[in-house]
Parts: C-alpha cells; sequence; structure tokens
C-alpha cells in the first residue's frame, strides 16, 4: 500500500485543529505523515501545534507563512509532500477511522483514478451531528471530467485523495481563485484519470455560517470564472456551459432566498430557467421563488 502525505492548512482554525489532528492519528491506516501549513493565523494556532510536533516527531511537518489564502497554503503543503499519495483534511474538519484505509484500498485497486471520494456527514460549530449526504446519484465515478464542470457532481473536499504525478502533470491549486480551487483542481485531473468513488462516509464536514460557500456574489463570481476557463476543453462545450452557468444562478438563488431576498432570489432563479430551460429542476425552482416573491409582497 501507498504512504499518504496528509495536507491540512489552517488558518485561525486553532479551536478545531484538535480534533482534526487527533481523527489522523486514530486512523486504522497508520503509514501517513501530516504536512500542517499555518497560514498566519493571528490566534494560538502555534501553541496548539507544539504539542503535536512533540507527539508526532518525523510523522509531522509544520510550516508557517505568511497569509496567501487557502490554495496557497494547500499548495505549501503540496510541495512539502514526497508520498504517492495526498489526502485533504481542513483544519475544521474531521476524518472517521476508516477514512485513509477505504481511499487507499480503492485506490491500489484503480491504478487509472487519478483521484478518490467519498460521503460525508455534516456537522456544525459545536460538532453536532446534521445530514449525510447520500451521494452523486449519477455519474458517480469513472470518466466524468463533463459532469464536473457543469457542477451537476459534488466532490467533498475532506474526502479527496489523489495522486502525487497527477499534480506533477496538470499543476498545483490555482492561486488566482480564492474559491471554487478545488473544483478546478479535480476538472484537471479528471480530464486525464478516472475518478473512483468509496460509497462510505469517511469524514465530518463543518458547516460554517461564516464560510466562504455564505458569500453568494462571491461564489458566483468564482464559479463563472471557472466556467469561462474551462470552457472548450473536452467535454466542456457550449451545452454543458449553459448548464453549469445554470446551476450557479440556481444555488445564487437558493441563497438568496435563505437571506430573506426574495426579489433577488427570483431574478437569480429567472437567469438559470432562461439559461437551461429544458432542465425540469430550474423551472420548479423559478416557480417556487415567484411563489415566495408573491408571498412577501402580500406581507
Amino acid at each position: 500500500m501507498a504512504k499518504v502525505d496528509v495536507l491540512i492548512p489552517a488558518y485561525n482554525a486553532a479551536k478545531y485543529l484538535p480534533a482534526a489532528i487527533e481523527s489522523v492519528l486514530t486512523q486504522t491506516f497508520d503509514d501517513w505523515r501530516i504536512v500542517l501549513v499555518d497560514d498566519g493565523s493571528a490566534d494560538n494556532t502555534p501553541e496548539v501545534i507544539a504539542p503535536y510536533l512533540q507527539r508526532c516527531g518525523t510523522k509531522m511537518r509544520y510550516i508557517r507563512q505568511e497569509n496567501r489564502g487557502l490554495p496557497a497554503a494547500r499548495n505549501a503543503a503540496i510541495l512539502a509532500s514526497d508520498s504517492e499519495l495526498l489526502a485533504l483534511l481542513d483544519a475544521d474538519d474531521v476524518w472517521l477511522p476508516n477514512r485513509l484505509a477505504d481511499s487507499v484500498k480503492i485506490m491500489d485497486e484503480r491504478p487509472a483514478a487519478g483521484l478518490s471520494y467519498g460521503l460525508v456527514t455534516e456537522i456544525d460549530r459545536e460538532g453536532r451531528q446534521g445530514g449525510t449526504w447520500s451521494g452523486n446519484a449519477r455519474h458517480a465515478e469513472g470518466r466524468i471530467a463533463p459532469y464536473i464542470y457543469m457542477r451537476k457532481i459534488d466532490l467533498p473536499c475532506p474526502t479527496m485523495t489523489f495522486r502525487r504525478d497527477c499534480v506533477d502533470k496538470v499543476g498545483l491549486f490555482d492561486e488566482t481563485m480564492r474559491a471554487t480551487e478545488d473544483r478546478d483542481m479535480w476538472l484537471r485531473i479528471a480530464l486525464r484519470y478516472e475518478v473512483a468513488f468509496v460509497p462510505k462516509v469517511l469524514a465530518y464536514y463543518r458547516v460554517s455560517g461564516v464560510s466562504m460557500s455564505s458569500d453568494h456574489g462571491r461564489m458566483l463570481r468564482a464559479q463563472l470564472h471557472y466556467l469561462k476557463k474551462h470552457y472548450g476543453e473536452e467535454g466542456c462545450g457550449f451545452f454543458a456551459r449553459q448548464v453549469g452557468l445554470a446551476r450557479a444562478y440556481k444555488q445564487q438563488a437558493e441563497a438568496l432566498k435563505r437571506k430573506g431576498k426574495p426579489g433577488e432570489a427570483l431574478k437569480s432563479a429567472l437567469q438559470a430557467l432562461a439559461l437551461c430551460p429544458y432542465d425540469l429542476d430550474n423551472s420548479r425552482t423559478a416557480v417556487s421563488l415567484l411563489g415566495n416573491w408573491l408571498g412577501s409582497l402580500r406581507n
């Protein structure tokens, strides 16, 4: 079995880091090394890390750099890695004990796969469990690059494992992207390699209202940039771009609804419908948000 480097980028996450690190220490697969990059944290991250450095010895490397953003922190960890397989773990997420064993197993069984992923259960800031993601209903694995481009499938970051030599061929995370840079990387790998799927819960994914994904405007701009960047690549033509654009505006509509902005939500839903009118989900969303907007006018 291959050795694994665990990539942990951390920025002001001292509260959650112990749980993340402990979840690596309790893995049933033990041929791992942690590469933790402190991206200029202003909290007590160095003090939290100190006892783990002593406890782990050569199985943990700590790098501190000036704040450069999540993609740059992940890249610093990759550049400091030397294992065949790389596994992502954000500082506020937690792995289940089987996470590495199951990921390594499927990567060994599927040599044509450049990356693998699995299921996640959501947790809140205090660690209380929420719903479990049931996985992608269709196109879960194989040569699925077009579906990644169209954003028809989800790839949860704390479950992602990818081969070091894939990065050598497709490049590092794009540091000009401050959102959607993970999907950008997975697409670049999937354009060349198969994707493997582990049908098990591998991690707890922490959901926070202050996360990057809660900034709907920034997320939309990042998604539009991502779709433009890869337009014209294999499987990423006009139809795929229209589907991807519609899904981006539909996601923004749903976010605006949650924020109590029914008029703006309806506008985004109608943009999604205009881009991809043959997708019944876009029609249902537009009708639902039309009702929501009309209801707001009566109140």
